[in-house]
């Protein structure tokens, strides 16, 4: 009984926080606010996470995970990938914005798809798919992941474009996907 009631208390931590967090930036969500969100006492934020950052990191890390899952990388369909990752960051918005809080306010949480961390994998499978021609091989491979990822966040909070959300008609969505399945495919030989 206490493990699933110190389950369901993380989860109700980590839901408000994505909320305060994802509202306010770091510097500007508050851990009674987020407290008081999620029905318990400021004093188990310290003892479940450390600190407003490890809070921050661990909300950070629940998301990005999702996203990964939920967003297989395939090397040898980087068009597909793009589409994939369009319809999670649609899904997904708040982890954008953590990103971009995070990038504006100079705290590191590991590239979800770029560079060091989470995507060193996803280099070296480029770097392959490049040495078998499914993949251009004139750009560095962490290139070809920066700008495949940047072209599929387009639309997200994260991009400089209108917004996408999941209440943008079904057409809307296809459009793009099929824009950043041209765009990938043209620009990088996949």
């Amino acid at each position: 009984m206490h493990v699933r009631d110190a389950e369901a208390t993380r989860r109700r931590l980590l839901a408000a926080a994505t909320a305060d967090f994802a509202a306010h930036g770091i510097a500007g969500a508050r851990v009674d606010r987020i407290a008081s969100a999620a029905g318990v006492n400021k004093a188990q934020i310290y003892a479940y996470f450390g600190d407003k950052l490890g809070l921050f990191h661990a909300v950070y890390r629940m998301h990005a995970d999702a996203v990964v899952d939920a967003t297989p990388f395939t090397p040898d369909d980087l068009p597909g990938y793009a589409a994939d990752l369009y319809d999670a960051a649609v899904a997904r918005p708040e982890l954008f914005r953590l990103v971009t809080w995070a990038r504006l306010e100079g705290v590191g949480a590991d590239g979800l798809a770029a560079g060091g961390g989470a995507g060193a994998w996803k280099v070296q499978a480029i770097a392959e798919a490049q040495r078998t021609g499914a993949v251009t091989a004139d750009l560095d491979p962490a290139d070809v992941l920066a700008l495949v990822t940047a072209m599929a966040l387009a639309w997200s909070a994260a991009g400089w474009s209108v917004v996408a959300g999941p209440g943008d008609p079904d057409a809307d969505h296809e459009r793009r996907r099929r824009a950043l399945r041209t765009a990938v495919s043209g620009a990088l030989g996949a």
